[in-house]
């Protein structure tokens, strides 16, 4: 207990028991299954969202691509269900049975070779970090190896969201095209839409997003934490010291993709279905959203803008279904130009220091006052302060 104790504090991890308290019981405790999906679902964003708050908030490098990452580890789990999905008895009224139905509309006689290995539920796992990954070491490796950064890199993010985003919609025989793949239920036989699976993978989100936040933390605390800070400040100074920038920043953004595609596959797992409107530009940017609200330097602040935002998302396109992209709108500008920091900026800021005050004050107030009742001290007989008659009596 002491050990844990001892983790707890060195690596700060105190909020983040309060996450879990939170997300692993509160909540299970206080909303339907319904209500507790909605959160399952945010929960995957939260992993974008922590893997922006290492290349960005630690890194310095913005990236506004993050949707593609989370989107290819999507279609890698959704590719794996649809396939399931599409046994030869459930398709046999198609022209090919055996294949999915998006692909028999389109007149595709043959499951493409791609395909083949989605067939595998732990080579599909495999994918959903490596693809992701690769793709992300191939953009990264090119850039930073050129010195490309600020907002050359950001734009050039947006491109690849954009261009995946096409090529999607245009390959609609391979990938379904804009409505994407649907009617994703099992898991190996496993229905995924009972109360009982719905529950199993929201705890299973919650387990890994935990572990991603450890993993985070571990490497802030360590060495190369300390590096990225210092790159994102004096870069210069960090390469006449003589480590090489680039590498820290493709590692850096490969694991901010690892994070993104698996959020994208429990996406597809906990929601049912995967489609290009999670991969193009205005998703990768509310992505960024989150980890501004939340506070782009904060593991945990980023995990609770995830789900204000979309929380509140919810509620305004429920309650004012004409008005909630300005009120969404609203809200962004209102957060990040009162509290640039976010939310954990705002309780380093406001809420620690108020609340050590707070406590400062009651262990004054437990401290017993000094006994009035005492006797004064004498003074000496030659004191000239007091009067003549008086002299040589106590006071």
């Amino acid at each position: 207990m002491k050990s844990l104790k001892f983790w707890i504090l060195r690596y700060q991890l105190t909020s983040v028991v309060l996450l879990v308290f939170l997300l692993a019981v509160v909540l299970p405790l206080t909303l339907d299954i319904f209500r507790l999906n909605l959160v399952g679902k945010y929960l995957t964003y939260a992993f974008v969202a922590i893997g922006l708050v290492m290349v960005w908030g630690y890194g310095g490098v913005l990236s506004l691509g993050q949707g593609v990452f989370f989107g290819l580890g999507g279609y890698a789990m959704a590719m794996f269900l649809k396939l399931e999905a599409s046994d030869p008895i459930t398709t046999k009224i198609q022209s090919t049975p055996g294949i999915p139905d998006f692909m028999d509309w389109n007149q595709i006689t043959a499951l493409p070779a791609f395909w083949l290995p989605f067939k595998s539920l732990p080579l599909t796992l495999i994918a959903v970090i490596a693809v992701p990954t690769l793709l992300a070491w191939i953009v990264s490796f090119a850039m930073f190896k050129r010195r490309v950064g600020g907002v050359y890199f950001a734009i050039i993010t947006q491109a690849v969201a954009l261009i995946l985003t096409v090529l999607i919609i245009g390959q609609q025989g391979y990938t379904g095209g804009v409505n994407g793949m649907t009617d994703l239920k099992t898991v190996l036989g496993w229905d995924t839409r009972t109360d009982s699976a719905k529950y199993i993978l929201y705890y299973l989100c919650v387990a890994l997003l935990t572990l991603a936040i450890l993993l985070c933390r571990w490497i802030q605390v360590g060495k190369v934490g300390t590096l990225l800070l210092a790159m994102r400040d004096k870069e210069d100074r960090v390469r006449f010291s003589g480590y090489d920038v680039a590498n820290f920043k493709v590692f850096t953004f490969c694991l901010a993709a690892a994070l993104s595609g698996i959020g994208g596959a429990l996406f597809s797992l906990q929601v049912g279905f995967m489609s290009p409107s999670f991969v193009g530009i205005v998703p990768s940017i509310e992505m960024v959203i989150y980890a501004a609200v939340g506070g782009r330097m904060s593991l945990v602040g980023a995990v609770y803008g995830t789900l204000l935002v979309n929380a509140g998302k919810t509620f305004f396109s429920e309650s004012f279904p004409d008005l909630w992209l300005f009120l969404m709108a609203g809200l962004f500008i209102g957060v990040t130009m009162a509290f640039p920091m976010g939310l954990a900026g705002l309780w380093e800021s406001h809420i620690v220091p108020w609340w050590k005050s707070r406590r400062e004050a009651l262990r004054r107030a437990e401290v017993p006052a000094p006994n009035h009742a005492a006797p004064a001290p004498t003074t000496s007989k030659a004191s000239p302060a007091l009067p003549e008659g008086v002299r040589g009596q106590s006071v």
